[in-house]
């Protein structure tokens, strides 16, 4: 299978409490509890694969009977694992409680990823993927997991020179992670407006906003979320357009933000222009929302 995109950061397993009910702390609800295979690069690989393309993933999945049980069902969904690092650390995994409003509380717990370090870059290097002198010049999902050494280094990295780089934090207490490569020519940024304030520095109230600050700020495109409110998305040179998400009931949110960047990709990569790619990940985003399990 050859390899067409590849996603660089966290894959993991995502266990996700869902109850229909509004909770408060301290609360015990009745609901469900899943287990899948999840992490940002990989909710972006998986979401990439049921849209056609043959994604590739390069993050750290653990040796252990958990990791065997990650690439099986990765395989499965069309994604390719040959290029994973596989370490002595246990597999990463990701819990999380939603409720009816939504996200309520989650912890990431990334420590394989994080120790790999660079070594899960060695196929961009070593002429499996690209090499210095020949880098990939595909596009590339990367998402925040990734220590702010490492995306500093991807930053002014000779191996990323040429790749169309499409970047995610993962989280709001990731977004400053980003900063060093908030000006690489090839980045667009795909950001909610908490993120997009913390990387800015400043604390715009509109989509919109945030995103003209961005690119005032050295920013080549970038795109901010904001819920049920109007998103944004600004190109350098090329200003700031809006587009506005249809009112959908909530049954899930972990997700969504990576559907969302997989399907505007998908849609520049059909020859959507910057109004239909939009439009075409709100309507991505929307289904998944209320797709619930």
């Amino acid at each position: 299978m050859t390899t067409d995109i590849l996603c660089i950061g966290a894959t993991l397993w995502d266990i996700i409490g869902r109850t229909s009910r509004t909770m408060a702390k301290g609360d015990d609800l009745p609901g469900r509890i899943t287990r899948t295979p999840g992490g940002v690069a990989m909710n972006i690989a998986a979401a990439l694969a049921g849209l056609g393309w043959r994604p590739s993933i390069l993050t750290a999945i653990g040796q252990d009977a958990e990791g065997e049980a990650l690439i099986g069902q990765i395989r499965a969904m069309g994604v390719r694992t040959d290029h994973v690092h596989r370490c002595p650390t246990p597999t990463d995994r990701y819990m999380a409680i939603e409720d009816g409003a939504g996200l309520m509380a989650a912890i990431a717990d990334a420590h394989s990823l994080e120790a790999a370090g660079s070594a899960i870059l060695a196929p961009l290097a070593d002429g499996r993927l690209g090499s210095a002198a020949a880098p990939w010049s595909g596009p590339v999902a990367l998402d925040g997991n990734l220590t702010t050494d490492l995306l500093a280094e991807i930053a002014a990295s000779p191996l990323f020179a040429r790749a169309d780089l499409r970047i995610a934090p993962a989280a709001p207490g990731k977004a400053e992670r980003l900063a060093p490569l908030l000006r690489h020519p090839g980045a667009t940024l795909y950001l909610n407006l908490h993120e997009a304030n913390i990387l800015s520095g400043h604390q715009d109230d509109q989509a919109a906003a945030a995103a003209a600050r961005l690119l005032d700020q050295g920013a080549e495109r970038v795109l901010v979320t904001d819920g049920a409110r109007a998103c944004a998305e600004g190109r350098r040179g090329a200003g700031v357009i809006h587009g506005q998400p249809a009112p959908v009931p909530v049954r899930r949110i972990t997700g969504a933000g990576d559907t969302f960047m997989a399907a505007h990709l998908t849609a520049e990569h059909r020859g959507a222009d910057r109004h239909a790619a939009l439009q075409a990940a709100l309507s991505a985003a929307a289904r998944f929302i209320v797709s619930g399990d």
